[in-house]
């Protein structure tokens, strides 16, 4: 079940992402040069995607992926590569309409489709695994545990999700991160230590079958993030 919470930040996400940052994001997943700032995020998003895909089987034959927050569909992209069959979800038309037309050129042994859409559409099916890389930093405690639980129900072996840690090196960087121009923002976000979401995981007890497995930080720069494994049992 989705809150009001989760609706207003998920609508302010689309707003964002879909007439805001669209070129940022194009130039971000891209060889394109970049600002300081913005090299430093994708210097650490391309780790953590090589983070999340090393937690997953090497040989993806067969396998249905979920990608929740596929943006332009990098990480996406590189799942297919390993075989598997990847849904890509997001919420903004504009960067589905650019990982549709960047999945033309890609190749791999498995493929990659992508839809504008809600990640917690029961439409979308069931997976084998589910990938939610930076897609879930924008929500509070709550809504992650409610986002999760809704996807233990359709996924059959793990979740690779991340989340932004509650440091204070993080907190300082977002402070002075105000004093960049606006184009160098990202959107707000929620830091949570990892002994507050094991709380709020755990009062959830849709996760009885499910553990936390391996846990890591990525700081780089201007970047940082945190990735969690839920596991089945």
């Amino acid at each position: 079940m989705t809150s009001t919470t989760y609706l207003a930040r998920r609508d302010q996400l689309e707003r964002y992402f879909d007439r805001t940052a669209v070129e940022m994001w194009k130039r971000m997943t891209s060889d394109a040069p970049l600002s300081r700032v913005r090299a430093t995020v994708r210097a650490g998003r391309d780790a953590m995607r090589a983070k999340i895909i090393d937690w997953l089987p090497l040989d993806l034959q067969g396998a249905r992926i979920l990608d929740a927050g596929c943006g332009t569909g990098a990480l996406a992209f590189e799942l297919a590569k390993r075989g598997a069959t990847v849904v890509g979800v997001d919420v903004s038309p504009a960067l589905v309409a650019l990982a549709r037309e960047r999945a033309s050129i890609r190749t791999g042994r498995g493929t990659a489709t992508f839809t504008v859409g809600d990640m917690l559409d029961s439409s979308l099916g069931e997976f084998d695994y589910v990938v939610a890389m930076d897609s879930l930093i924008h929500y509070e405690g709550e809504d992650i545990a409610r986002i999760v639980s809704t996807l233990t129900a359709r996924t059959r072996s793990s979740i690779v999700f991340t989340v932004a840690p509650r440091t204070r090196a993080l907190a300082v960087m977002h402070a002075f991160g105000r004093l960049f121009p606006r184009g160098d923002r990202a959107p707000s976000i929620a830091p949570i230590s990892m002994p507050a979401l094991r709380r709020v995981l755990d009062d959830h007890g849709q996760f009885a079958s499910w553990r936390v497995g391996r846990v890591s930080r990525i700081d780089r720069g201007f970047y940082v993030s945190q990735a969690v494994e839920l596991s089945r049992l």
